[in-house]
């Protein structure tokens, strides 16, 4: 038998205990962390950084990541409601993070830290970001067991029928493509660390992520549905409009990190 289709119909929610729930979304969220925690801990051996270093830069990236995601998503995408409705926006149970909004977040939140650290903040970024994709890889695949941002029709065989928001035709699973362009990113990031012994030149590891985040953001968003009802008569939408500068700083990065001498490098 040949695959037309996948119905997917998983429950987000795991289990509930009263008003309290545990669903796919959460459980993947808390993995980033911790997975990214484990991960960073062997940078931080590796490059002898103080023993407090890791739990701060968690707390750090906790509080930029959340904030940042949720007022994104706020601004961005339904500033009206929002500033109408301004008390709505600490809901995040509510639903509601935006990557781009996240992005944002962590790093104004990373150079808080690294002025508490005195490290460069670049020094800062171009390690993080190697967790930072996995993270995106977990998030995605939360998005599929809620049924979310996923994209239009397709009759290519692994299209998905998501049958808890009532579709009847199937549709790209647009999480699981982003999902597996950001553990690519990953393994590239993580590969060429280990590979120049942590001493990667400053600013390319940050720059290829931009490029490899944001520029599949961009062009998986042309099939994806719009998230909002503004996006649906606009060329480019919300998402892509908010991934081109993201794109343009990595090119940036990148040809900075390149064309600096070697001896600029090695300091």
């Amino acid at each position: 038998m040949i695959l037309s289709h996948i119905v997917w119909d998983i429950n987000p929610e795991i289990f509930s205990l009263g008003p309290l729930s545990v669903r796919y979304y959460g459980l993947l969220w808390a993995m980033s962390f911790l997975f990214g925690y484990m991960i960073f801990e062997r940078f931080v051996k590796k490059e002898s950084l103080p023993k407090d270093y890791l739990d701060t830069l968690t707390i750090y990236m906790a509080i930029g990541t959340i904030v940042g995601a949720r007022i994104g998503h706020c601004l961005f995408y339904q500033p009206d409601y929002y500033l109408s409705n301004p008390l709505e926006i600490l809901m995040i149970w509510k639903g509601g993070l935006a990557s781009h909004g996240a992005a944002i977040g962590i790093i104004i939140a990373l150079y808080f830290f690294s002025r508490k650290t005195k490290r460069p903040l670049i020094y800062i970024l171009d390690r993080i970001v190697i967790v930072v994709a996995l993270a995106g890889v977990l998030i995605r695949l939360g998005n599929l067991m809620n049924s979310e941002i996923y994209g239009i029709q397709t009759d290519l065989p692994w299209g998905f029928i998501f049958k808890r928001n009532n579709e009847i035709v199937p549709k790209h699973p647009t999480q699981i493509y982003e999902a597996l362009a950001y553990l690519a990113g990953y393994l590239t990031l993580h590969y060429m660390y280990i590979k120049t012994n942590a001493k990667p030149k400053p600013g390319l590891l940050f720059g290829l992520f931009l490029i490899f985040i944001f520029a599949t953001r961009f062009l998986i968003e042309f099939i994806k549905e719009p998230q909002v009802g503004f996006e649906e008569n606009m060329v480019l939408n919300m998402g892509q409009w908010l991934s081109i500068p993201f794109i343009i700083a990595g090119v940036i990065f990148i040809y900075l990190a390149l064309s600096k001498p070697k001896a600029q490098q090695a300091k």
